[in-house]
């Protein structure tokens, strides 16, 4: 006997009345929603008008595609863990904790900032018992690295905390929330191991603190716009209250253009920066492609050295072999540019190895006064690590590795690194407009921003049932039928060339013509989140 295929589920306020779609079945089965009592019966009209009525369909499709996106964010490269090293603080904050903060499990203790499965562990952050049972997962990037210079061996480790408020991917996470936290934070740690002694570097890197977005619509680069709906100022200062509280004064480095559409946001943070009257950030705007036009790289030693007295005010974190605290880091720099990816990489590299060189002669490994040899194994092992943790971050954040790596890598622009950059703007531009929609809800999903309701699909409406325009469906139908035809007009060729010149022109033309409909209807062609997680999102 075969099992009914399609179904409609009723509901009352005390019934569940599903009936078959056959139309040579006259029966229903009927659930009584306060007794659980189910029976079959006749359809005699029982269902009243007033009942709820939907289709049964499409569960077992959506469950499949909420797994498929949870494997999506864990396929994600580089998440980290440790059951006896709380890898989510960095070492000044682990050195200036107490006792009782060291008992405290793992999760407990976490900076939850950087707790990557902290919506899957919420049932276990409850109870304090099953603390052993808790495993913090940072994301981000995490590298090891043993050097030798001098006949002396030390461990240089950078650690990225990628940060968990306002996650997700490059053009559908821009800018600032109303609790002050912005797109694409993460905090970037290097330490310096020798001899028991320690030394730590931080660093922050962070979308423009103010409301604005960039939403994909087939264009290379959508023009940012800034949002007139939210209180810039009061975003913004909830962002950098926070970030003063957690890493001292703020340098803002801003690599964004000041010429073009990236001007306007230039000139938006500037002029919010200045309205602050804020005593503990500066401001230092850097035009990145302006300067290094060119290929005039040795230009960016002209930002390095205006933030040289800021380098050397804010310190950084020193512990001796004792554990005693011999120095700490009262100031961050704080870099952005529009993703805060590429040109971000390269200016944080270069400040890691500035105060790497002064760490290392502090510790005596390198003479006073000297720096790191150019084309020693650890000027390659540093390059080639920085430039691995910028294509990490990218992957996590726009889909694709880094641009510029080659400066990291080799120092100096090439050819070949500018191929790389054409095919990985390429393959950015396809990710951001065909997958990352996606991706988002994945991450979202992931992180318990979006819950998924217990009767969605029954009750309640899937996120996953919307319907389209027409024009999504036959615009692309149109294009390629019309491009078929330009093909086979060309591989069969008619007697006479001006006929054939003829056709396709005719359907040339319709290609053209669905072609620039879709560019213009762009954004209703990419694709979109469905899981909505705030208001921001959905402007």
């Amino acid at each position: 006997m075969a099992v009914h295929e399609a179904l409609k589920l009723h509901i009352t306020s005390d019934k569940f009345i599903i009936e078959p779609s056959d139309s040579n079945v006259n029966e229903l089965l009927i659930i009584d929603r306060v007794s659980q009592d189910i029976s079959l019966q006749g359809n005699k009209g029982q269902i009243p008008a007033s009942a709820i009525t939907r289709t049964i369909y499409g569960q077992i499709a959506d469950n499949k595609l909420y797994i498929t996106m949870v494997e999506a964010v864990l396929r994600t490269e580089s998440y980290y863990f440790s059951s006896t090293y709380d890898l989510t603080h960095s070492a000044q904050r682990l050195a200036n904790t107490s006792t009782d903060f060291t008992s405290m499990g793992l999760l407990e203790r976490a900076d939850q900032r950087f707790v990557w499965n902290g919506h899957v562990l919420r049932e276990f952050s409850q109870q304090p018992e099953l603390s052993k049972y808790s495993l913090p997962i940072l994301h981000g990037f995490i590298c090891i690295q043993s050097n030798t210079v001098n006949n002396k061996q030390f461990e240089y480790i950078v650690i990225s905390r990628r940060c968990v408020y306002r996650a997700g991917t490059r053009f559908y996470m821009r800018g600032l929330d109303q609790q002050g936290q912005v797109a694409n934070f993460v905090e970037t740690e290097q330490l310096v191991l020798y001899e028991g002694q320690k030394c730590s570097l931080v660093q922050t890197r962070g979308s423009i603190p103010l409301f604005w977005y960039q939403r994909p619509n087939l264009k290379r680069m959508p023009l940012p716009l800034i949002s007139s709906l939210y209180n810039h100022m009061d975003g913004f200062k909830r962002h950098f209250d926070d970030q003063v509280y957690n890493y001292g004064k703020q340098v803002i480095i801003n690599l964004v253009n000041q010429t073009g559409y990236e001007h306007l946001m230039e000139k938006a943070l500037s002029q919010t920066i200045l309205n602050s009257q804020n005593l503990n950030i500066r401001y230092e705007p850097f035009d990145f492609h302006q300067m290094c036009k060119k290929m005039r790289w040795d230009r960016l030693s002209i930002l390095i050295n205006n933030l040289e007295n800021d380098r050397r005010q804010f310190g950084y974190f020193m512990q001796n072999k004792d554990g005693k605290v011999i120095s700490q880091q009262n100031g961050v720099f704080r870099t952005n540019c529009m993703d805060c990816l590429d040109r971000t990489n390269v200016v944080q590299s270069m400040i890691a190895r500035e105060t790497l060189q002064e760490q290392l002669q502090r510790l005596g490994i390198l003479e006073v006064g000297s720096k790191i040899e150019i084309g020693s194994n650890l000027d390659i092992n540093l390059k080639n690590l920085w430039a691995d943790h910028a294509d990490t971050i990218s992957k996590q954040y726009a889909g694709t590795g880094a641009l510029k790596t080659d400066f990291t890598r080799t120092g100096k622009r090439t050819k070949m690194g500018l191929v790389m950059d054409g095919w990985n703007t390429a393959v950015r531009y396809f990710k951001n407009n065909f997958t990352d929609g996606f991706r988002q809800d994945a991450i979202d999903l992931f992180l318990g921003n979006y819950v998924v309701e217990e009767n969605e699909g029954i009750t309640l409406p899937s996120p996953f049932r919307l319907e389209r325009d027409w024009k999504v469906i036959s615009l692309p139908i149109i294009c390629l039928v019309a491009l078929a035809m330009c093909l086979i007009c060309i591989l069969l060729p008619s007697e006479h060339f001006s006929e054939q010149v003829m056709y396709l022109a005719f359907w040339g033309g319709f290609a053209f013509i669905s072609l620039a409909a879709m560019y213009i209807y762009g954004q209703e062609f990419v694709d979109l989140p469905r899981l909505a997680q705030s208001k921001v999102k959905a402007e």
